[in-house]
């Protein structure tokens, strides 16, 4: 019975004594994740995430909760539950000094929304309202009274206001002060570093950002399912809908930027920076679209082939269904770490100590060694972002694996998917990590150098050089994703670690890649069509939305952001699709080294596949008598062993 159940286990199953590697690497990332809980308990003990989003006055105090008192500061520690909006006293008239704001700031419960010309109007507002627009410790029936009022209360006229979700400031409504006070907001912001200004980016378009989200998880559902039951008439409208999406996005940047530049109200400096960003964008989206309409023109004829290829992909899928749901569960695990690393992110930009100055205001000052610790959470970001992805595809390769090397098509293994996601946490978590620390290791350059980029974009030598090396960096990442995805199915069919696995995907893909390059290829360019559609009508999306607010918001990074999580949802969904088919032909590279299709050592192979790689790379002959060198076999020449 052992004996049987042991040739029954061999029959579906490529490698069946495993070992653990990578196990170094495994240990790195646990001891690297032991350094961001610490610099999370870190940031949950000094930081007050409450303080940047719900904003506060000069005496400390944050707006909407209750506060403790700040010695030497009289005015602190008040309850301000009833006063959620930011009133500054002088809004007309505001400077900047040491990157802070010169005029003093109060809690209100509501905003004036008529204008208030004496402090009459300023005593009746405050009764009929219940916003005090005056010094906490003035009360009332002083307002008209004290002599010291004029210096207490706010500059007459008080302009209307109107409370904005940006930071809960009240934002005057007159135009002359409008223009002052959002110069002023931004030129904080501006001076501000690119780790604030990030954290600034993010608070301001939060509620559109996640709605986009949203938008783009839809989208990426939608195709998703489309390609499980794809035929040539879809492939057909998913084209046209790309190339309708990316002349339509073309097209309304160009209009925005001209509709902006024109504008004879446009002085202001984020007005100013979203012309220049709207430029950029345009310039770039004319040419991608120029790219893809050139390579669909030359492609077309391929589109057969393209549809074979995923009605295959999609029988394995079958076998598999709950492959589809895998990236669902990527993407939750994703959201989840995105959520927590943003909220040490906004802890840790705010982690300062109240101190009292000769006023009785207070002031926040950083703590020593934020910069290092944000530097280090941001790569934090990368890595495991990235491993999270590996994790995924090396589950979806293993399942693949499973199915392919299964003799009895008809009856594929039970939870082929459980089993990989077994095997990955139980032996090759470390390969992940490994891999996607190479991956995080060249994107850490392109960030530098962006950041390098943006300081030194004045001198044109520097541009240039920078250029060059941010798109070989990108280059140099393609490349090593490429080759990461292939190591990943090796080591789920061979159990071997990172560097052997990619040296022996390297070997076999290089023996074959005659025939099997071209057929990756167009199934590759369709997935990244994909991807495009969902980036399109997004980042389409997000123009609009952030358009409403055109004056208060710098567009550059709301929609960066945009774009980069909708590219990252889409690819972490179409992704089943794209892995799918590179383990399947590595699988079929593998097979046709290993076997020779005779009875002593047939085929894995079901005809449908074989018979599509022999059209489609024209090799209808000699194929299952060519000359290769086996790998070693056991006994009977049937199942798969370990590449050596």
């Amino acid at each position: 019975d052992s004996g049987d159940s042991a040739s029954e286990l061999q029959e579906w199953r490529p490698v069946i004594y495993r070992k653990c590697t990578d196990t170094l690497w495994l240990l790195l990332f646990c001891l690297f994740w032991a350094g961001l809980m610490f610099i999370t308990g870190y940031a949950v003990m000094a930081g007050a995430a409450e303080r940047l989003v719900l904003g506060y006055d000069s005496f400390g105090n944050i707006c909407g909760r209750k506060n403790t008192p700040v010695k030497g500061a009289p005015l602190s520690g008040q309850d301000m539950t009833d006063k959620k909006y930011v009133f500054f006293l002088n809004s007309c008239n505001l400077e900047m000094q040491n990157l802070k704001i010169s005029s003093l700031s109060l809690c209100v419960s509501s905003c004036p929304q008529e204008q208030l010309n004496s402090l009459e109007d300023l005593q009746s507002f405050a009764r009929n309202n219940g916003s005090f627009l005056c010094i906490y410790n003035l009360n009332v029936s002083s307002y008209t009274q004290n002599s010291k009022a004029a210096q207490l209360c706010p500059t007459l006229p008080v302009p209307p206001s109107k409370s904005f979700p940006l930071f809960n400031r009240c934002v005057p409504q007159n135009s002359e002060c409008y223009s002052k006070y959002a110069s002023v907001l931004i030129s904080m912001v501006n001076e501000m570093d690119v780790f604030h200004r990030i954290l600034s980016g993010i608070l301001a378009g939060r509620d559109t950002v996640v709605g986009l989200s949203v938008l783009a998880l839809a989208f990426s559902l939608i195709l998703v399912l489309a390609f499980r039951f794809i035929r040539t008439l879809l492939v057909h409208t998913l084209i046209a809908l790309v190339v309708f999406g990316l002349l339509f996005v073309s097209g309304v940047l160009w209009w925005l930027y001209y509709d902006y530049r024109n504008d004879p109200s446009t002085e202001l400096e984020t007005e100013k920076e979203n012309v220049k960003f709207l430029l950029g964008y345009a310039v770039f989206s004319t040419i991608v679209t120029v790219v893809l309409l050139s390579l669909i023109f030359v492609l077309r004829k391929r589109l057969r082939f393209t549809v074979q290829l995923f009605r295959i992909v999609g029988k394995i899928i079958g076998r598999i269904p709950f492959l589809l749901f895998q990236p669902l569960w990527t993407f939750l695990i994703l959201v989840v770490f995105w959520v927590f690393w943003v909220a040490v992110l906004l802890s840790l930009g705010t982690a300062g100590t109240a101190q009292s100055t000769s006023g009785g205001q207070v002031e926040y000052r950083a703590l020593s060694g934020i910069c290092h610790m944000a530097w280090y959470h941001f790569v934090g970001l990368i890595w495991t972002t990235e491993f999270i992805l590996a994790c995924q595809q090396m589950v979806i390769a293993g399942a693949v694996v499973t199915c392919y090397f299964n003799r009895n098509k008809n009856s594929p293994p039970p939870h082929p998917v459980l089993s990989s996601i077994s095997v990955l946490f139980c032996y090759h978590l470390g390969t992940a990590v490994k891999g996607s620390f190479l991956i995080t290791v060249l994107r850490i350059p392109r960030i530098v150098l962006l950041y390098l980029y943006n300081i030194l974009k004045q001198k044109e030598n520097a541009k240039c050089l920078f250029k060059c090396c941010f798109c070989w960096f990108c280059c140099q990442e393609s490349c090593l994703r490429y080759f990461n995805q292939h190591a990943y199915t090796t080591t789920a069919i061979n159990g071997t670690n990172f560097c052997t696995s990619a040296k022996d995907a390297d070997c076999i893909l290089a023996r074959n890649s005659a025939k099997l390059a071209s057929i990756s290829c167009f199934g590759d360019f369709l997935l990244f069509l994909g991807k495009v559609f969902v980036v399109c009508f997004t980042v389409f999306g997000g123009l609009m939305a952030f358009n409403y607010h055109r004056e208060l918001q710098a567009w550059v990074v709301p929609l960066l952001l945009v774009g980069f999580f909708a590219y990252l949802m889409s690819h972490s969904f179409l992704s089943v699709f794209e892995v799918t088919a590179d383990a399947m032909f590595l699988c079929f590279a593998v097979d046709m080294e290993t076997n020779d299709g005779t009875a002593e050592k047939p085929y894995f192979v079901d005809q449908e596949l074989l018979t599509f790689v022999s059209q489609s790379n024209k090799l209808t002959e000699g194929q299952k008598h060519r000359s290769t060198r086996p790998f070693h076999d056991n006994e009977d020449g049937t199942e798969l062993q370990p590449m050596v």
